[in-house]
């Protein structure tokens, strides 16, 4: 019975800390499936997708009158399945997203092509954050002109002994690298807590 408990833990344990993520399934053409009988829109499918990476892009075809050819954007644009990345043929092919841009896929079935059986499979690469532009320096509100003298009954400028102002004496904010410390601090209580509570409930079955 040891030995059953420690390995469920274990499992528990890697779930919580790590996580199981898992992408979407997409079945090109949905139920009408791959095929050139139709007409079928599959740009207008693809573009009412949103792909992701870890995504799985499925084709589903009879196998005798079809196939799957994955070519570069100039050969889907010609319909030219001579030089290709890949070509599959199980009637049941799978291609899982594993990084972002643009996957065209073709029938080289003569005439397939061209009646419309090619996708254009989309993914968007990640957004940066521009910095923010820094401001521009003040420009004075009227025409340069020679400075004026003070006069005689202005006050003077403080001497240096004179103490700081308030906000000179202003506590420095925490830093985002302060902050950041914070939430991992706390989600690592968190996990070590939940982890504790999964140990226990073990010990109870």
């Amino acid at each position: 019975m040891i030995l059953p408990k420690l390995a469920m833990l274990l499992f528990l344990m890697f779930f919580v800390c790590c996580g199981v993520s898992m992408g979407a399934v997409y079945k090109v053409g949905d139920s009408t499936g791959w095929t050139d009988i139709g007409h079928i829109d599959y740009k207008s499918w693809s573009a009412n997708k949103k792909f992701r990476v870890g995504d799985s892009i499925v084709f589903e075809y009879k196998q005798h009158l079809d196939n799957v050819v994955r070519v570069t954007h100039k050969n889907f644009n010609a319909c030219n399945a001579t030089t290709t990345y890949a070509t599959f043929n199980t009637g049941d092919d799978t291609f899982v997203i594993k990084k972002p841009g643009h996957f065209y896929f073709i029938s080289s079935f003569p005439g397939h092509c061209q009646n419309g059986q090619r996708v254009d499979i989309r993914i968007p690469r990640p957004i940066k954050s521009s910095p923010s532009p820094s401001p521009s320096p003040s420009e004075p509100n009227t025409p340069s002109s020679t400075p004026k003298a003070p006069s005689p009954s202005s006050s003077p400028p403080p001497s240096p002994s004179e103490p700081n102002t308030p906000s000179s004496t202003r506590s420095p904010s925490p830093s985002p690298d302060d902050k950041t410390s914070g939430s991992s601090e706390m989600l690592f209580s968190f996990k070590l807590w939940l982890s504790m509570l999964l140990i226990v409930l073990v010990d109870m079955v």
